[in-house]
């Protein structure tokens, strides 16, 4: 703030000794206005033309007076541009203003409120389907994070409905809110369903009592993360080699089992309410429909093979790395 005052005073005062010079040769040496224009511009700028007539000692003196003004109003005006141009905040709002400019042109992308453990853990998923995602924070330690790992970011809270419309929330395909506080999660909840009636919500929740008012406020599903790392801690006792079985089922490692959900209405036109037998997955890929989500939301596991593709309709796929990629080179 310190530097852009004195930014603006150096150029009030560029203005004023502009001013002088053009008041002091229209009364001193009777010129017109352009020709008074023109001496005080020749004078400030030191460029070393010619004067219009022969100076008298009054004009000499003024002329002078106008350059040791013009070189001490420079020096300030110099300094002052340096330590603005200097300021890291001016290189900073550039920088801001175009991540503003490139998350205003993102479609179906992911928000993401909170960069704290759970926050991180979402976008470094996210980061592995190569699907695009906005952080909102306004720790200004955690943005200098973000930016080292060149992740676009919008600065402010996410309870802001400014903050979520610089995320491009309207264009969003889904928002994650993993805040620490659970009324924070529900306020961003409802301000986001509010936005935008047709995304899909994600929401973190410490507390049981949290659970329905979030469902309640339009989160599409509420994750409890204290609860599901208890029961995974218990499911290792219970069943040990299908929860490592379960585990395996990631991207995240080459070696691993992959699954992948495939959007019917993604598919070539061909495909449309053809059956899992035309499709014929297995022979093609190696991959296995282990799961068919309906228009209504509902699953089957194992489906047969005379279920219909349907618009709407869902595919849940298991294979290895290398057959999920030769099932994306093939749909």
């Amino acid at each position: 703030m310190v530097v852009k005052t004195k930014l603006y005073i150096s150029l009030f005062l560029l203005a004023v000794v502009l001013m002088i010079g053009v008041v002091g040769f229209l009364f001193i040496s009777n010129e017109t206005f352009i020709d008074s224009l023109y001496m005080t511009i020749i004078t400030m700028s030191t460029v070393g033309f010619g004067t219009l007539h022969e100076l008298n000692q009054t004009e000499k003196l003024f002329t002078i007076v106008l350059i040791i003004l013009s070189i001490g109003v420079y020096g300030y005006s110099v300094t002052a541009l340096t330590e603005y141009l200097a300021n890291d905040n001016f290189f900073q709002r550039i920088k801001y203003k175009k991540m503003q400019q490139k998350i205003q042109k993102l479609q179906n992308h992911t928000v993401v409120c909170g960069y704290g453990r759970n926050g991180r853990q979402a976008v470094a998923k996210l980061k592995k389907f190569n699907m695009p995602c906005v952080v909102i924070e306004k720790s200004k330690t955690i943005i200098e994070e973000l930016e080292l790992n060149n992740i676009l970011y919008v600065e402010g809270d996410g309870t802001d409905d400014k903050a979520l419309n610089e995320a491009a929330i309207t264009n969003a395909k889904s928002l994650i809110t993993a805040l620490p506080s659970d009324a924070d999660n529900l306020f961003v909840v409802l301000s986001a369903r509010q936005i935008n009636k047709e995304f899909i919500i994600i929401s973190r929740a410490s507390n049981e009592s949290s659970y329905k008012k979030l469902k309640i406020a339009g989160a599409t599903n509420v994750i409890m993360p204290n609860k599901i790392g208890g029961e995974h801690m218990a499911s290792l006792v219970v069943t040990p080699d299908l929860v490592e079985f379960v585990d395996r089922l990631t991207i995240s490692d080459e070696c691993s089992t992959n699954l992948e959900e495939i959007a019917i209405d993604d598919l070539p036109s061909e495909f449309l309410n053809k059956t899992l037998l035309d499709l014929d997955l297995r022979r093609k890929t190696g991959c296995n429909v282990i799961g068919f989500k309906t228009s209504k939301n509902e699953y089957i596991i194992n489906p047969e093979a005379t279920t219909k593709l349907e618009p709407g309709t869902n595919l849940i796929v298991l294979g290895r790395p290398n057959q999920i990629e030769k099932l994306r080179q093939i749909l």
